[in-house]
C-alpha cells in the first residue's frame, strides 16, 4: 500500500513512517518541518537529542526493502499538496500534520489564530486534494479525546444514539473541546463528515488520548531513530514531566487535586492503531470514529506511579499541588468506550508494564539535558496575553526562553 504521513517528522508521525515502511508499505513523508521552529522559538528542546529529518531518513534507508520518500513543505500550500498527490498517488494518507498542543493556543490571540488557520485549512487543503486527485484514498485523521470533553455520561466512540419527543436517531457526540487546538479537532471531524457525505470520501476519525513513550522496534534499531521526549509545558504531556521532575528529584507538579482522568496509550499502540486504520479502511461515504487509547488515569494516579517507578531507581520524590491553570473540573466522571479498535486486533502494552523502560530510564540517561525552569505553567487559560508580537517569534508569550 502506498501511505503517506503529513507531519512525519514529528512525535507520532516518525514513529508511525517507521512502523509502516518497516511492515513493508510504501512511505512518503510530508512534512514543513516547523515543529522544530516552534521548539526554538519556545527556547525548549526534547529531553532526547534527535537528527534532522534528512540525516534519520538517510539512515533508515539504507537497509529498508521500501525507501522512505520525502516531500517538504506546507499542506496549507494547495499547490505543494497538489504537487504531491499528482507525484505519490496515495492509496492513504495518514494526517498528523497539526499544531497539537493546547497550552501553544492558549498562549496569546495570535497563537490561537495561527493553530485554528494551520489546522482547519490544512485539512480542509486536504479534503479537497482527495477530491481532486485521488478519491478513493483513505483518509487516517488523528483527532482527540479532548473533543469530548468530560460529560457526566459514558462517552461513546463518535456517535450516540438519543431519543427526543418520541423519536430516535444516531447523532454526532456532543463536543466539549477544553482549548482553542481541541476546538480545531472538532472543526476538522465536521468538516470531514461533510466530506464524506456529499463527495463519498473515506474517513476514519481516530480521537487519541494522551501517547507516552519513545520506543518502538524500529526507533530503538538506530540511535538515529531517537524519538521527541517533549516535558516543557508547550508541547510535553504531564507524565513526561513528571518522568523528568523525578530523575531531577524535583516534586511532582500535580495541578490542582489532580482528579483530571483521561486515556492514555503507549506509542506502539498508536502505530499498530493507525496500521489497523489502514489496513481496514472505511467504506465510501463512510466517516468512522475510533476512540484510539488503552487506560484511563488521573493525574494523581500518574503522579503515584511514577513515585513508585522511582523508588525502583533508589529515587525518592514528593508530590507538589499547584493552582491549576486550566479552566477543567479537577474531579468528574469519566467513562469512555474503545473496544473498536481492540476488536480490529489491537493487543495493548500497558503503563505498568512499560513506564520503567520507556520513559523513567529515559529521562533518568538523558537527566543532564533538563532544564528545570521548563517544569513551571505560565500560560494561564483564564489571563492570555494580549499584545502585539512580531510575526516572526511565534511563540514566547508567557513561556521560558
Amino acid at each position: 500500500m502506498k501511505i503517506v504521513v503529513l507531519g512525519g517528522d514529528g512525535y507520532c508521525g516518525w514513529a508511525t513512517a517507521l512502523y509502516l515502511s518497516g511492515r513493508g508499505q510504501t512511505v512518503a513523508i510530508v512534512d514543513n518541518l516547523i515543529r522544530r521552529q516552534w521548539d526554538r522559538d519556545l527556547g525548549v528542546e526534547t529531553l532526547t537529542p534527535i537528527r534532522t529529518l534528512a540525516e534519520r531518513v538517510a539512515v533508515w534507508n539504507r537497509s529498508a526493502a521500501n525507501p522512505i520518500e520525502v516531500f517538504e513543505g506546507d499542506v496549507t500550500d494547495y499547490g505543494f499538496l497538489s504537487s504531491m498527490f499528482r507525484e505519490f498517488r496515495p492509496e492513504a494518507l495518514v494526517h498528523f500534520a497539526e499544531q497539537r498542543s493546547a497550552p501553544y493556543s492558549m498562549i496569546d490571540r495570535e497563537h490561537a489564530v495561527f493553530t485554528q488557520s494551520n489546522n482547519v485549512l490544512g485539512t480542509l487543503n486536504v479534503l479537497f486534494a482527495i477530491k481532486e486527485f485521488q478519491p478513493e484514498c483513505h483518509l487516517v485523521k488523528l483527532g482527540t479525546m479532548g473533543e469530548y470533553g468530560t460529560p457526566n455520561i459514558d462517552i461513546e466512540e463518535g456517535y450516540i444514539e438519543i431519543e427526543h419527543n418520541g423519536r430516535k436517531d444516531t447523532l454526532p457526540f456532543p463536543k466539549q473541546p477544553g482549548s482553542f487546538y481541541h476546538l480545531t479537532k472538532v472543526h476538522d471531524s465536521h468538516n470531514i463528515s461533510f466530506a464524506c457525505r456529499i463527495w463519498g470520501l473515506r474517513a476514519t476519525d481516530l480521537n487519541q488520548g494522551v501517547v507516552y513513550g519513545t520506543v518502538t522496534d524500529e526507533t530503538a534499531r538506530d540511535e538515529a531513530f531517537v524519538n521527541r521526549f517533549d516535558y516543557d509545558e508547550i508541547f510535553g504531556t504531564v507524565l513526561n514531566r513528571f518522568c523528568v521532575q523525578a530523575a531531577v528529584g524535583f516534586p511532582l507538579t500535580v495541578y490542582g487535586k489532580g482528579g483530571q482522568t483521561r486515556g492514555y496509550l503507549d506509542i506502539r499502540d498508536t502505530v499498530r492503531c493507525v496500521e489497523l486504520a489502514c489496513l481496514n479502511p472505511a467504506a465510501k461515504g463512510e466517516c468512522r470514529v475510533y476512540n484510539q487509547f488503552t487506560e484511563q488515569f488521573s493525574v494523581l494516579d500518574l503522579a503515584h506511579l511514577v513515585q513508585a517507578a522511582g523508588r525502583k531507581l533508589g529515587i525518592e520524590v514528593a508530590v507538589q499541588h499547584l493552582p491549576d491553570p486550566r479552566v477543567e473540573a479537577e474531579q468528574h466522571y469519566y467513562n469512555a468506550k474503545h473496544a473498536k479498535l481492540a476488536d480490529l486486533g489491537l493487543q495493548p502494552h500497558l503503563l505498568s508494564e512499560s513506564l520503567l523502560d520507556s520513559l523513567m530510564n529515559i529521562a533518568v540517561r538523558y537527566r543532564d539535558r533538563i532544564d528545570q525552569s521548563l517544569f513551571l505553567p505560565r500560560v494561564n487559560w483564564r489571563q492570555p496575553v494580549n499584545r502585539r508580537q512580531p510575526k516572526e517569534e511565534m511563540a514566547t508569550a508567557g513561556a521560558a526562553k
